[in-house]
Formats: C-alpha cells, structure tokens, sequence
C-alpha cells in the first residue's frame, strides 16, 4: 500500500512538472503582473521569517524567483535556495536574479516529499502557494520540518476561500459551468484545497511546529481589460487550457464571450483590478 501511495504520488508530481515546464514561458511574459499581484503575501511571509543577515533559507516552490529573490536580499550573508519542480520556471529565476545581482541564490530542481537536504540545514523556510498541488501535504511539511534547524521559522501561503478569489472563479466557474467539469476531490490537488479555516495550522502543529498563526491577505490583480484578463489566464492556467483543449473553436469562443461578459459587468469603469484573498501560516521549529 505505501508503495503504491508513493507511485501514485511520483505520478502527480511528473505531471505537475511536465505542466509548470511547459507553461513556464506564458509564466515568463506575465510575470510582472503576477508578482505585483502576489507582493502583499510575499511581504507579510518575509515580516514573519525575521531575517537575519547570515541565515540560510530555503524557497520551495520557488517558480520564477519570488518571494526566494527577496529573501536573498536580505541575507546577504547568507544564501538562500530557491527549489521547484519544474526546470523550466527556474530558469527564469536565474535570469531574475541575474538582472537584479542577486548572486547568493542556489536553484535546485527537487520534489518537496523528498528534499535532497541534510536534516537542520535551513534557517528559515518560505513556501508561497505550493501546498495546494503538493501529492501529499504533511509527508511535504514533514520534510520542510526536518530540514528545519531548530529555532528556524518556516512560512505557507494558500489560497482562500473560493468567493474570496473571484480572479480564479471569474473564468473557472464559466468553465466548469458549460464543460459541465466536476470539482476535484477536497484531498486532491488543487487551488483551494487549503483554505478551509485551521487546516494549515493544524498541519503545521501535527509535525511539531510551535507559535503558529494564520493571517489573511488582499491583494489586486492589474489585468488591465477584461480581454487581458482572459489571455492571462489562458497563457499560465494549466487546468484551464487542459479543460479548453477539449472545447472546439464555437465553444471556446462561447466561453470566452461569457468570461469577459462577467469580468466586465463588474469592473465596468475599465481597468480590471480582481480581488485575490490568501492565508499566511507561520510557524517555528
């Protein structure tokens, strides 16, 4: 049973990494847009870590670079690693770091359930919107806890609540709506998988962290125009180009015509600023 659970999982995480390699251009063109959107989370994650100029941190899920390029910022020295699953979105993490001079960030390709880092080896830890596609969470925060030094402090973001995220629902409600799509399992990876109140926390008490705390963030996402919305979305949203891969042209076209209807009736004034609301978990080893 434990080795098939551990296929099953191998399985998810190819699959993930197969996705975020092949989206990891779309990534590359928005991602101004998108890191300006997910600042404020950043922020509060980095506030709680209290850096100190000498420690040595780990990024997981670290994409295109952030919150781990900030973070090497601020030790400078120290180090910090910034890790993910897909080659492809590390790529565009060095060329971050090169452009801002940056040059104490390591980049290591890995898989969170199995980190390839000694026991106590990190001084902090910051894993910003991973934990909702990990195969399976508390084997992934056992392993970030035990790469933990002891005193370190480890920090997750998460998506909250559907209706707090209308920029994720404004297209993935249409979707599924019309594709007639059935939600995903609550265990099964996705992106709000995590935000039922407590969940995170728990999980963090369950591997033994302590002084945990949960905090929520708004933040904005600048589309521009409800058309840029759409092309956004269908350019780094791997679920969504996925379920409109199998729409034929009238469909899709069907599809985006409601997308953009909707995205409009609300933002009518003209510049499309969608609310994103995540949770901040803190905890210390």
């Amino acid at each position: 049973m434990k080795n098939k659970m551990k296929q099953v999982n191998k399985e998810i995480s190819d699959a993930q990494k197969a996705s975020w390699n092949k989206f990891s251009q779309g990534w590359k063109q928005w991602d101004a847009k998108i890191m300006d959107f997910l600042k404020p989370t950043g922020d509060l994650m980095i506030d709680l870590l209290a850096l100190k100029n000498s420690d040595h941190a780990l990024d997981i899920a670290g994409g295109t670079g952030e919150p781990g390029l900030t973070i090497g910022s601020r030790v400078k020295e120290g180090k910090v690693v910034i890790a993910d699953l897909s080659e492809g979105m590390l790529d565009i993490a060095r060329e971050n770091a090169a452009k801002r001079g940056i040059g104490n960030a390591e980049f290591v390709v890995c898989d969170v359930c199995e980190l390839p880092f000694s026991d106590n080896s990190f001084d902090a830890i910051s894993c910003r919107f991973g934990y909702m596609f990990f195969p399976d969470m508390l084997l992934a925060t056992k392993e970030m806890f035990r790469v933990l030094k002891p005193g370190g402090r480890m920090v997750a973001a998460v998506w909250d609540s559907p209706e707090k995220n209308f920029w994720v629902t404004a297209i993935a409600g249409v979707i599924n709506s019309i594709m007639q799509i059935a939600p995903p399992a609550p265990e099964a990876p996705g992106m709000f998988r995590c935000a039922s109140p407590g969940l995170m926390e728990g999980l963090f008490q369950q591997v033994g962290l302590i002084n945990t705390r949960e905090d929520a963030v708004n933040s904005k996402l600048n589309c521009g125009t409800a058309e840029d919305y759409w092309t956004m979305m269908t350019e780094i949203s791997a679920p969504f180009v996925a379920a409109l891969d199998k729409a034929d042209d009238a469909l899709r076209r069907n599809i985006k015509d409601r997308v953009v209807t909707i995205v409009k009736s609300r933002y009518n004034e003209g510049t499309v600023a969608i609310d994103g609301n995540s949770l901040v978990i803190y905890g210390e080893k």
